[in-house]
């Protein structure tokens, strides 16, 4: 009899053991809900959010400021706890989007971009950190999220937005916002909510300026009706190339966020045929009437001819992506590699090194045996340059002491603006210059970082 209750004794230890872990471990997770977050790599059927018959005395306190006005009360707040938003994009715009989006209550974030965290991305990527970097973007942005409000489904996706795949996610989502900011994905995107008939709240940001419009939406127009043709790949600049004041797009993110939020609430937007710009250099909004729907539009026309999702890339000549695109705009034989060039270098070869990036760049690095004439200088056929240009030539010709033509290299940034730059001076040559030898140098300076000097800056 006692060895029996010996052994019973020792059982219930044991399983009260196992409780207290489980109890551990429950009150770890409503602590710390982001550990249950699951990195989504597909699109996956999801369940309707149930809707709220009522506000609980925590949604009354966590809203109440917001609650307090007219145009939202308690009605807009519980249409706000079912509405789901998709949001395509988790850098600069996506972030304080994401972020506004939770702290409102909507119902349900999904939250995609395909790219990790890097260094450079933090100064306008507001949720990401630095122990964040290597990470996907997508949950990076998701644990931010839930620890502002564990109340809030979140739901990332670490996959790039295709033809294969975009429909069938976005119909699963009431409200798109498009914080992509690459031409192929916003005829993607919004092709897709035509095609779905879901309204799309889209903004973007580049240096100093901002622009935001609301498209689908209530008869508006789509974006195919403003932009019917893509505009040709090398006029894009992007942010890698162009660059961006991280508040910028931190402004455009907060402006969708009151735009989504109005929408979901049943307010309405009142941007569905507005082009909203800002300028940040001098502090302004200005509003742009658009032109309506357009009955001839290839998606949301009359007769649409476009009743299915397309190449995009191939319909824009454009790769899907915010980072730097490589152009390929020369031949092999006018072009040479990193390696190459430091060959030349070694070998002492006189020569002329043109580094053709606007000041402000050189400014921040660059070969000091170099000469900076920049593109737009060239293009413009700026006297002052030209001469400059000659004079470096000329001397170049003493040197080498014979009839051939001096050889001239051309570098940027990453080999898509020395590209232009070679085609430019292989026109002036022999005309406007002194006869020249000129070639590009693939990948520009962020190749010599990578393959010959790994003490070179990157930006």
């Amino acid at each position: 009899m006692a060895e029996e209750v010996c052994c019973l004794k020792t059982q219930l230890k044991e399983k009260e053991e196992v409780i207290a872990a489980l109890k551990k471990k429950l009150a770890q997770l409503e602590k710390n809900p982001t550990a249950v977050l699951e990195l989504h790599d597909k699109v996956t059927p999801l369940t309707s959010l149930t809707p709220k018959a009522a506000l609980s005395n925590e949604d009354i306190m966590r809203y109440s400021r917001q609650l307090l006005l007219p145009e939202l009360g308690v009605q807009g707040q519980l249409n706000l706890s079912k509405t789901s938003v998709l949001i395509v994009g988790c850098g600069g715009l996506g972030c304080p989007l994401a972020q506004y989006l939770a702290a409102a209550g909507v119902g349900r974030l999904g939250l995609l971009d395909y790219d990790e965290v890097e260094l450079s991305n933090l100064h306008r990527q507001v949720l990401h950190g630095e122990e964040n970097q290597g990470q996907a973007k997508a949950l990076s942005a998701a644990k931010a999220v839930k620890r502002l409000n564990s109340t809030v489904e979140c739901i990332p996706y670490h996959l790039q937005l295709s033809p294969e795949n975009a429909l069938q996610l976005i119909q699963q989502y009431d409200i798109v916002a498009d914080c992509s900011d690459n031409v192929p994905s916003r005829y993607l995107v919004s092709d897709a909510c035509v095609l779905n008939g879901k309204p799309l709240v889209s903004a973007s940001a580049l240096r100093m300026e901002g622009q935001l419009t609301v498209y689908n939406y209530r008869g508006g127009p789509c974006y195919r009706c403003l932009y019917p043709v893509p505009p040709p790949a090398e006029t894009v600049t992007n942010c890698s190339d162009g660059g961006v004041l991280g508040v910028v797009p931190g402004i455009m993110g907060c402006f969708q966020a009151l735009e989504v939020l109005k929408i979901a609430s049943g307010q309405g937007s009142s941007c569905s045929q507005q082009l909203v710009m800002f300028d940040a250099q001098d502090a302004r909004f200005r509003s742009i009437k658009l032109r309506p729907k357009q009955p001839g539009c290839a998606v949301c026309g009359e007769n649409p001819s476009v009743t299915q999702l397309v190449d995009y890339e191939a319909f824009c000549g454009s790769a899907a992506t915010d980072k730097c695109c490589k152009l390929n705009l020369l031949s092999r034989d006018q072009r040479i590699t990193v390696q190459d060039y430091k060959s030349i270098l070694d070998n002492a070869g006189p020569h002329l090194l043109l580094d053709v990036r606007p000041l402000v760049e050189v400014d921040i690095c660059h070969l000091p045996f170099s000469l900076n004439i920049p593109l737009s200088s060239l293009e413009d056929r700026k006297s002052e340059h030209l001469q400059l240009l000659q004079e470096r030539i000329s001397e170049l010709k003493q040197q080498m002491a014979s009839d051939c033509r001096p050889p001239v290299y051309v570098i940027c940034k990453q080999g898509n603006d020395s590209q232009k730059a070679v085609q430019v001076l292989e026109k002036m040559s022999g005309s406007e210059v002194d006869s020249i030898a000129v070639k590009d140098i693939s990948g520009g300076l962020m190749a010599w970082a990578k393959r010959i000097d790994p003490t070179f800056p990157q930006y």
